[in-house]
């Protein structure tokens, strides 16, 4: 990676990424930024939030102001969560020690990837606060196992089960790439053991022949049953897109449902998760809390997701243009960016505190030609 320049002029999520571009490898961006296939999922994602109006109540007092909420009995200063993302150490020497240093600066839950460059008890020793771990399914189950036992060892408080990945969405961007890591980032996880590192004389992306290789295609609720007997930590299903799976995941014991579709990385033309978000939190109905990722690029979007029954949000790539515009100080500025967003968002549409903000708050915006005939 180039040096890093200042990024504090920086005014939104989109200047930091353009920023934190200049600064990564080419390989690097692509991998953050790209989508499978034709990426009609990665566009959606952010244009079916612009499709959203906000409906602003007016002559409220907003004296007392208050953005903070509770998940799964963690106490945190806004509904914002950084979401699990692989290989901080593209972005940053310090990798998933500067996230979780500044996800404790902005008090906040970090969720940490099965596919960090540090490992669950490095990134636990760099800062205090609440983390979650988010774990792919290895067709060892001894490896599973163990990942499993060091997170609730070290203090981790929950597990954020992936279940859209039992294969590797097709990324072109990855295969003209030939993706691999460079040789100063391993997989923090495994360090000294043969799942370290991504296979590099590989013709197409050696990420994906890593989990081709390695996860277990056989993915199902057994396994959701399998990870309950084996730690008491609560489990968070992540890649949600229907009701009725959300439905399922409730009676077969998750804790959470966070609605996903991989940033766009996975199934392409599968739907942007805000327009599913309404039918997935009324199969809930208040059971466990219902989370959403991919497409989070504003604070207008965080406050049309709480709007639509979300308790919190999980922003991924922005913290990654922060830590790769400048480190941990860079991935603190976007967390506090997106903070003073919703603050404002909230303040403007009459809602002092989030359980103001109520689904009437949000309206499709209606075609130009269906304007025309009112």
């Amino acid at each position: 990676m180039s040096q890093n320049t200042v990024a504090t002029d920086c005014l939104n999520v989109r200047e930091y990424e353009a920023r934190a571009k200049t600064n990564l490898a080419e390989m690097a961006y692509d991998y953050y930024a790209g989508g499978s296939w034709d990426e009609i999922t990665l566009r959606e994602n952010c244009t079916a939030f612009e499709r959203l109006a906000i409906m602003p109540h007016m002559l409220v007092d907003l004296t007392e102001f208050d953005m903070s909420t509770e998940i799964l009995g963690e106490k945190i200063s806004m509904p914002i969560i950084i979401a699990p993302t692989a290989f901080h150490g593209l972005a940053t020497p310090e990798g998933e020690k500067a996230t979780a240093r500044a996800a404790y600066r902005a008090q906040t839950i970090m969720t940490l990837s099965t596919l960090a460059n540090f490992s669950i008890e490095e990134v636990q020793a760099a800062a205090p606060g609440p983390k979650w771990f988010q774990l792919y399914v290895y067709k060892d189950r001894e490896v599973t196992k163990d990942l499993v036992q060091r997170a609730e060892a070290e203090g981790y408080k929950a597990l954020v089960l992936t279940v859209d990945s039992p294969l590797l969405g097709r990324r072109e961007k990855d295969v003209r790439n030939r993706f691999r890591l460079p040789d100063n980032c391993q997989l923090g996880h495994f360090v000294g053991g043969k799942l370290a590192n991504l296979p590099k004389d590989v013709e197409d992306s050696g990420l994906a022949h890593y989990i081709a290789s390695l996860y277990d295609v056989s993915l199902s609720w057994k396994h959701v049953e399998w990870l309950s007997e084996i730690t008491k930590l609560p489990i968070l299903l992540k890649g949600i897109l229907r009701a009725d799976d959300a439905a399922l995941g409730v009676k077969n014991g998750a804790a959470g449902i966070i609605v996903s579709n991989h940033g766009g990385r996975q199934l392409d033309s599968a739907p942007s998760t805000i327009s599913v978000l309404s039918e997935i939190v009324e199969a809930v109905d208040d059971r466990v809390p219902v989370l959403i990722d991919s497409g989070i690029r504003r604070g207008t979007d965080v406050f049309k997701a709480i709007a639509l029954g979300a308790k919190a949000v999980l922003t991924g790539r922005p913290v990654l243009w922060g830590l790769a515009s400048d480190g941990e100080n860079g991935a603190v500025e976007v967390l506090e960016l997106l903070r003073s967003e919703l603050k404002l968002t909230m303040q403007l549409s009459g809602c002092p505190k989030l359980k103001s903000i109520t689904p009437d708050m949000v309206r499709q915006k209606k075609p130009f030609w269906a304007l025309a005939k009112d």
